[in-house]
This record gives C-alpha cells, sequence and structure tokens, in this order.
C-alpha cells in the first residue's frame, strides 16, 4: 500500500533551497546526514493533467512532465507572513478557474505556484 508521495526539487544550491524551506517555509524535517534534510509537507494531492488543451476557446500546452505548487488556505495572509521572512514574489495574484496562484522564488532552485484552491481539496478532506 502506497502510504506517501516524496518529491523531489533538483536545485543549483540546495543548501539555499533548503534553508528556504526550513526558515521561511517552516517546514518540519528530518537531517538524514551531512545536511540532506527531508522535510514534511503535509498533505498532498495527485493531478493528472493533459499537455495539451482548449479550454473556453483558448489553446495550450506544455513539455512539463511534473510540476509541484504548494496550496494555503488564504493567499493574501500567506503572502503576508512569507514576506516577513524574507521571501520573494514573482508577479501578482492570478486568479485562475480553480484558484488564486502566485509564484514564489525558492533560491537555488527557481520558482514554485502558492494558491488558495477554489475546490474542496481532497488532500485536506
Amino acid at each position: 500500500m502506497i502510504t506517501a508521495m516524496h518529491t523531489l526539487i533538483y536545485c543549483d544550491d540546495p543548501e539555499a533551497a533548503r534553508a528556504f524551506f526550513r526558515d521561511v517555509l517552516g517546514f518540519p524535517y528530518a537531517d538524514t546526514g551531512g545536511g540532506w534534510l527531508i522535510f514534511r509537507t503535509g498533505p498532498s494531492e495527485l493531478g493528472a493533467h493533459p499537455s495539451s488543451w482548449e479550454y473556453q476557446g483558448t489553446t495550450g500546452g506544455t513539455d512539463q512532465r511534473f510540476d509541484i505548487s504548494f496550496m494555503c488556505d488564504d493567499l493574501a495572509t500567506t503572502m503576508a507572513d512569507l514576506t516577513a521572512k524574507g521571501a520573494q514574489f514573482v508577479g501578482e495574484p492570478v486568479d485562475e478557474p480553480w484558484g488564486v496562484t502566485i509564484g514564489v522564488t525558492v533560491p537555488g532552485a527557481g520558482q514554485i505556484t502558492i494558491y488558495e484552491p477554489k475546490y474542496d481539496p481532497p488532500a485536506l478532506g
């Protein structure tokens, strides 16, 4: 039986990314030795999306095969809390049909989406 999902983020600067997850996001962690931290990220859910689509007369596509996003209950409050801890956001929040999103910069790893879902997340049910 599958008991959890383990997610990997490949980083140019893993120490900076680990410090962000530990100090800014406050994820609990286990140190597996040599500074290799494994973080508890809470409940998770998995969606299987098409690599090309048509939605309301607009078509799109992606070459991505995997993606990761963080969910929150209140995006404005989350942004304020994380900004106070030094997080840097990319652009302004975007209102999507499924949630309100924004990118946050993970030092040494790039950008990850944070979103406030408009649906009842199965991860929290």
